[in-house]
């Protein structure tokens, strides 16, 4: 049982260690951007992850002044 969770310990270590050999062992290194609008090539087709997107479209009004006293204006008529 022991055995099995230092052999269990020691393989994660591993794994931590390669997976940040660019971190640890560069100087200003860091982990990659693994976020949708870090990806040079989505951003240039236009893609965005759904966070984004969302944000975006809370950031526009839904309705302009004029556009709703039209629509108010139509619906009376």
């Amino acid at each position: 049982m022991v055995e099995t969770i230092l052999i269990t310990l020691l393989i994660v270590a591993i794994s931590l260690v390669l997976l940040g050999v660019k971190v640890f062992f560069t100087k200003g290194g860091k982990f990659p951007n693994g976020h949708v609008s870090g990806n040079k090539t989505l951003r240039q087709k236009g893609i965005g992850c759904a966070q984004s997107q969302d944000r975006e479209a809370q950031k526009k009004p839904r309705f302009s002044i004029d556009e709703l006293e039209k629509a108010l204006n139509d619906s009376m008529n």
